[in-house]
């Protein structure tokens, strides 16, 4: 997930040729720019919404065949390029790559700081809860959990490295630009659990009832979802999340072509930590069978059971457990470390320290492995 100043340098500008008229069309609306002229006309000006220090205006043909259509989109590029508008980069970035939307708004009523200012608390806070919104949604994409925990983290985060979140000016809003490929999924996802959020939160605060959150989990509504949720809204006099879907690409079948901001308040906050709460404490242990290297071992005295740290290799989406063994399973992993062997091991991955801690644990042995799959063990390891 990248950071990048919303400068206008038009680093990512698109080839005027490639440039579908309609589609910047669109993208000015989305940022509020102004449109001047016949909506029959051939052509259409475009002022910014707020003017800048650098005068734009744009003239737009309504559609490629404009006898001078590829001369008024070059201009049209080179003047976004040249722009102090703050939307002008994230247009052009949306052109060169088509791009999702995702817009992050906190209400309150506190005067706004000083232009010389920097908000670092409140801007902080808003980027913090934008992050954690995101990576829950793409843990979601990978799979449906009520608490994900350590698992699929890897996952997660390639599928966020595409992403720009943008740094323009306050603590108040942030907008996030996801392509299209490969990143629909996950605003797809997001889209989705945060209606199911809302209807949840809705259904309790109008029942008492906190049923609708465990259905909402396989709409990607997580104990991960519900505290970035809470951290976004705390503070605040409410938060707001709104999608938009790329131009160029159109919205996924069975989501609106322009989708409502979901909005959550101080009201809401009751009952979102109570349903993160639950998603943390309800989520069941799950069976594994795990491949990895014993990096650390305890126990009180010389003999009976100890505990141990194994770095998994295989077989968990987490990077490490902790084993409590018998004094002859710990006596194996104990010999296969100082050997540099790896260990296979059953047991049940519980949901405590972040799916750390494996219970009931049996059947320890050594893995016998070859120094090439020594090798690819470690590069799996290393993926992960």
């Amino acid at each position: 997930m990248h950071h990048r100043p919303t400068d206008g340098t038009g680093a990512d500008a698109a080839a005027p040729g490639s440039v579908d008229p309609r589609v910047l069309g669109a993208l000015l609306h989305r940022h509020g720019w102004h449109p001047h002229g016949s909506p029959a006309g051939p052509c259409t000006r475009w002022t910014p919404p707020v003017p800048g220090t650098t005068p734009t205006s744009l003239l737009i043909p309504t559609s490629r065949t404009y006898p001078d259509a590829d001369d008024l989109l070059t201009d049209a590029l080179r003047a976004l390029t040249r722009s102090t508008t703050p939307s002008a980069r994230d247009i052009l970035t949306s052109l060169a790559t088509p791009s999702d939307e995702i817009r992050w708004t906190r209400h309150t009523t506190a005067p706004a700081p000083p232009a010389d200012a920097t908000p670092w608390t409140g801007h902080d806070h808003l980027r913090t809860a934008a992050r954690d919104l995101l990576l829950a949604a793409a843990l979601a994409v990978h799979r449906h959990a009520r608490h994900h925990g350590t698992r699929n983290r890897a996952h997660a985060r390639h599928l966020l490295e595409p992403v720009l979140i943008g740094t323009a000016p306050g603590a108040r809003r942030l907008t996030a630009l996801v392509p299209v490929d490969p990143g629909r999924p996950l605003t797809e996802r997001l889209h989705h659990a945060l209606a199911a959020t809302r209807d949840a939160v809705d259904y309790e605060r109008a029942t008492g009832r906190p049923d609708a959150f465990d259905t909402a989990v396989a709409a990607g509504v997580s104990h991960e979802l519900t505290r970035a949720l809470v951290t976004l809204v705390q503070g605040t006099e409410g938060a707001t999340v709104a999608l938009a879907w790329a131009p160029a690409a159109g919205a996924p079948a069975g989501c609106a072509a322009r989708p409502e901001p979901v909005e959550f308040t101080p009201g809401d906050l009751p009952v979102l930590r109570r349903a993160a709460a639950r998603y943390l404490l309800d989520e069941p242990s799950v069976p594994v069978r795990v491949t990895g290297t014993v990096v650390r071992l305890r126990r009180a005295g010389p003999r009976g059971p100890g505990k141990v740290r194994i770095r998994v290799l295989t077989g968990a989406d987490v990077p490490y457990i902790r084993v409590t063994l018998p004094e002859d399973a710990y006596r194996t992993a104990a010999h296969a470390h100082l050997a540099g062997q790896p260990v296979r091991v059953s047991g049940r991955l519980e949901n405590r320290g972040g799916f750390r801690r494996l219970t009931g644990a049996h059947g320890l042995e050594p893995v016998q492995v070859d120094e090439a799959e020594r090798d690819r063990l470690m590069k799996t390891y290393e993926e992960d």
